[in-house]
């Protein structure tokens, strides 16, 4: 199967590289030279709880359409590259090839049909992978845990659990889910516990488990976001949040969510789309939220010096 990755960033470069080392035919496109230029002189080094290769062969370009047509393509960008990286694509698909929108938030689907044919997406969610790139041409991954994926309508389709059978293939732990939105929000709760907490108080996931203050302010988060759910109709399989996000946490203490690496790094971070989310959210339901308010007026400010 021919795969183009549109974003390899830290997640888009697991992918490219376990799906190359599967035997795919892989394109890696980004706008980061020094990254796609180490991939193609000396191949993409994948390491962590994958183990320790370096993956030669994969093809790379800096837009979509160097890599022309596509089987599958893989939207694996920042939230706010979303809407670009999709109208890039939309003039080289087939009828039959599939966008799959790999985002933190919510509406990442919604955005990626604003430009593709909506019955020719599907949604993809990484869980418990932990990664970063320690340097151009090497991404490393704390966990491995799952990859969930679903059509942007919901159903378990013949193609939808081809797709599957791919990412399985390429030994990822990965589950086609006929209801999407639980899929969406089983990981949201996690993403927003996880992710505006640990850029706040700079700290790695295990880090924040274990301060009581700093901890407690991301389990606020949680409870607000699995009220904002119920009372949106989100038919959680569980009643006990602080339970599910905990026992996630706790198979990354290591790991850094990509809004810490963000702010780290003096970028802009997905903010809305995450914690920003449940406010906007919470809000249409007459509800508050002001653990993630909080949050996200502190996140905002620092990113209004970024420039």
């Amino acid at each position: 199967m021919k795969i183009v990755v549109v974003g390899t960033g830290a997640m888009g470069s697991v992918y490219a590289g376990l799906l190359a080392a599967a035997g795919n035919e892989v394109w890696a496109v980004d706008r980061w030279v020094e990254h796609t230029d180490a991939i193609a002189s000396s191949g993409l080094r994948v390491s962590g709880a994958s183990g320790d290769r370096v993956v030669e062969g994969l093809a790379t370009g800096g837009r979509p359409a160097d890599a022309g047509s596509a089987d599958l393509w893989l939207v694996a960008t920042k939230a706010a590259d979303v809407d670009a990286a999709a109208a890039e694509i939309a003039p080289q698909l087939r009828p039959d090839d599939l966008v799959v929108a790999f985002q933190n938030g919510l509406g990442a689907g919604e955005r990626v049909a604003r430009h593709v044919p909506a019955d020719q997406v599907l949604i993809g969610i990484a869980e418990g992978f932990g990664s970063s790139i320690p340097e151009p041409g090497h991404v490393h991954h704390e966990g491995m845990r799952l990859i969930r994926l679903g059509e942007l309508h919901g159903g378990l389709t013949d193609r939808l659990l081809a797709v599957e059978a791919v990412w399985r293939e390429a030994g990822f732990e990965v589950k086609a889910y006929e209801d999407l939105t639980l899929m969406i929000w089983e990981k949201f709760l996690c993403n927003v516990t996880l992710s505006a907490p640990t850029a706040v108080f700079d700290m790695t996931v295990g880090e924040l488990m274990a301060d009581e203050a700093a901890w407690a302010v991301a389990l606020g988060c949680t409870a607000e976001a699995y009220r904002a759910g119920v009372a949106a109709g989100v038919a959680f399989p569980f009643d006990d949040p602080v339970r599910y996000v905990s026992e996630f946490a706790a198979t990354i203490p290591d790991a850094s969510p990509s809004m810490r690496l963000d702010h780290r790094a003096g970028r802009r971070s997905e903010v809305d789309v995450i914690n920003g989310a449940v406010v906007d959210l919470s809000r249409e339901l007459g509800l508050e939220a002001p653990y993630n308010q909080t949050l996200c007026a502190v996140l905002r400010r620092r990113e209004a010096a970024f420039g």
